[in-house]
Parts: structure tokens; sequence; C-alpha cells
């Protein structure tokens, strides 16, 4: 295996120091345009790349930055990481990405898996743990991002996704097309986003004079899955057939719901109208095509890159919250 060029093969073929090297690498001053040039010339010859965690070491940063999120295989996330990739390899940072599965023992072994490799920041996907443990970290490794939950701590700063909002137009709009037996697909008990969610759900009901009948809010554990979507709806109409509209935590959950109803002979929305939330690309692809709430996870992902970047490049600032709304977008399933 060809051995990798070092600082100290550029500087002997260039005829010049290491420390001249990092000068001309980093644009620094104190040396000519001409010595600068010459060095470049070598490193492009070379295929030179300079040792992050060296460089580290001088400028206290490694220009690495972690996320952690709870699902890899929902496609929710993986756009939001694109927004986050994109707008960090604009600014030369590397990202590395952890999966949980919504597991906040895994979340916080994540977090310090990260904080040994020396990132310059974290930026966590709606933490399921305790406020505690969190702001224990952020104590001694900042800075930290955290979506749809707020934690009040100075070196966090959150972006939160309207939830209740979006849950209370689902509603608004079922209400709107006639029904009043509406039973909700939740999230997982852990997460923050569940709570905002139901809450929305309940007071969009009880404003129009609608009775909250508990057991037709079902939670997904341990993932809100295509399969929990599913089971949890079959479960649902197979106890309950005078439900005829269903609210879902996610779009994985409405479209198993989907399904669900087509194997116990439910038209959709002849039978039973499903809104699901998030508007991943899948929404729009399935049968009947899915009247979701939309959310624009790339740009939050750029959001949350954004934020990092201005808490890493100035450690004193106050970062306040950042509230993102959403959309109904209305298709086939209602």
């Amino acid at each position: 295996m060809e051995r990798l060029a070092t600082i100290n093969d550029v500087a002997k073929i260039a005829g010049v120091s290491r420390q001249t090297v990092s000068r001309a690498i980093n644009n620094k001053g104190e040396i000519s345009l001409d010595t600068r040039e010459q060095v470049l010339k070598v490193v492009q010859h070379l295929g030179y790349r300079p040792n992050r965690m060296a460089q580290g070491l001088v400028t206290q940063h490694t220009l690495t930055i972690g996320i952690i999120i709870p699902d890899i295989s929902n496609p929710f996330f993986p756009e939001f990481a694109r927004g986050v990739q994109d707008f960090a390899h604009q600014e030369e940072y590397n990202v590395f990405l952890c999966n949980t599965d919504g597991n906040p023992d895994e979340e916080v072994k994540a977090l310090y898996s990260l904080a040994a490799q020396g990132v310059d920041g974290v930026i966590l996907f709606t933490y399921q743990g305790s406020d505690d443990i969190l702001k224990e970290f952020a104590d001694k490794y900042h800075p930290v991002v955290v979506l749809n939950r707020y934690v009040e701590h100075p070196n966090i700063a959150v972006i939160m996704v309207n939830n209740y909002h979006g849950a209370k137009l689902a509603v608004e709009h079922l209400i709107e097309r006639g029904h009043t037996n509406i039973a909700m697909l939740a999230g997982p008990d852990t997460s923050p986003s569940k709570v905002r969610q139901v809450k929305g759900f309940c007071d969009a009901l009880t404003e129009h004079g609608l009775p909250v009948v508990a057991k037709w809010i079902i939670s997904s554990l341990p993932l809100p899955t295509l399969t929990q979507g599913y089971q949890s709806a079959h479960q649902l109409l197979s106890k309950n057939p005078q439900i005829t509209a269903i609210f879902a935590y996610n779009d994985l959950l409405a479209i198993g719901a989907i399904r669900a109803c087509n194997e116990l002979g439910y038209r959709v929305p002849t039978d039973c109208a499903i809104v699901g939330f998030d508007d991943i690309q899948l929404a729009s692809m399935v049968t009947p095509s899915l009247t979701t709430i939309y959310v624009n996870k790339y740009t939050l992902g750029e959001q949350a890159m954004a934020r990092l970047l201005n808490m890493i490049n100035n450690p004193d600032s106050v970062s306040p919250s950042i509230y993102v709304d959403v959309e109904l977008v209305v298709r086939e399933s209602t």
C-alpha cells in the first residue's frame, strides 16, 4: 500500500520549513506569494492532505461535527442530514452520523463517543433522555443544537418544529371533511414531539365540541415505523369500526395504516381518511397519495448547522430558539 504524503515530505521537496508549509496551506501571512505557490504545487503533486487532528491541537478546532438521529431508516432523517452535510461541507466541515434506534441510553453513548472524537459541536435530533443528563454533558462539551426538545442551558440551542400546530391543522382538515370519530397513531412515549402533537390533536377536537377518546390514541413502540402503523391501525379499526379518520405522528405510520385499511376492506378515503406528518417523498408516491403535514427537512438541517456553526465561531453569543412552522398538503387520502 502506498504511503500517504506527510508535511515533512512537502517541506523537503519544496525546500522550506514545516512552518512555511503550514502557513501556505492555511493562507497565513509572513510568506511571499511565490513561496506559497511553490508549496501548493508540491502539495497538489504529492496529494498531501493536512492531518485534522494535528491541526486541531493548534487551532482547537477539528472541523468535524456530529449528528445523532433516532432512525436512519426513516426517510425524514436522511433528508435532514443532507441539509446539515451540504451546509457543513460549504464551510469545510466533515460530519459524523450516529443512529440510536430511539434508545435514550444509546443517545448518551453517542454524545460521549462524539465528544471523545473531538468534534467541534453536536446536532441532536429529538433527545429522549433526561434534561439533567443532557445539561451535564453540555457543561463539559459544547456547543449542542437540539431539535424538537426545549432544554434551557447556555451551551444548548433549540430548534422546534411546530408539531402542535401541525396536529391541529390535520384534525381541523378532517373535521372539515365531515369526520367526527377521529383516532391518532401517536409517537413513542419518550418523544417530546408526541406530547405536543397529542395536545394539538386533543385541543382541535375539544374546540370543535368533539370527544377525546383515550383508547383511540395509540403510541408507537419503540419507533414510528411502517409495521407499527399497520399493526396499530389494524388494531384500532378492528375493535372500533366507528372510526372514520386517522391522524398519524409521521408518514410511515400513516402509510402503514393505509395498508391496514386495504387489508380490512376499508376504502381510503371513503371509509377511512388518513393524514400523516412530515411529507417524506414516499407520501406522494403511494396509492392513494397521502395527505400530510409538510416539514422542510433539508432546510431544517441547514438551519441546525448554521446555528451550530455560529455557536462554534461565537462561543459567547446568545442563541435564541428557532421555531419552524408547517403546512397542510392535501392529497388523495382525505
